[in-house]
């Protein structure tokens, strides 16, 4: 389940509707309802925040991001999407990583889910994070 506010358009989801899940991207926000429209492949609908979830990151989920990736000699991975960086000191370990875009450079010390990936994109580069 995911807090209504941490929720922002362009971000990419799963929700969960009569026992399926599907993955989708939120199209629109009603925060007097505190309701999501998520596009999915089957068509637009409306969830509430206790049938949303987040998508874990890891390694295919910046490859749909168009992430570039250099691997290290010393297990290190690093992820390049024009000027911005993910540093992954251990490969496959997202849940403590450095990114960084010009002079702004996050240290995360918790496992970050895709929209949470979306959102430090968007606030580092001004720019939406999408596929």
């Amino acid at each position: 389940m995911l807090k209504f506010n941490e929720i922002k358009i362009g971000d990419i989801l799963m929700a969960e509707y009569d026992g399926q899940m599907y993955e989708g991207e939120v199209v629109e926000l009603n925060h007097e309802d505190h309701e999501v429209c998520l596009r999915t492949d089957v068509q637009e609908f409306w969830f509430t925040p206790d049938q949303l979830f987040p998508i874990a990151l890891d390694d295919d989920q910046m490859k749909k991001f168009h992430f570039e990736k250099e691997e290290n000699g010393d297990g290190s991975v690093k992820y390049l999407r024009g000027p911005f960086r993910v540093y992954l000191p251990q490969k496959g370990n997202f849940s403590s990583f450095e990114m960084w875009y010009r002079e702004d450079r996050r240290h995360m010390t918790h496992p970050v889910s895709v929209h949470e990936l979306q959102n430090h994109y968007h606030q580092m580069t001004k720019v939406g994070l999408s596929r």
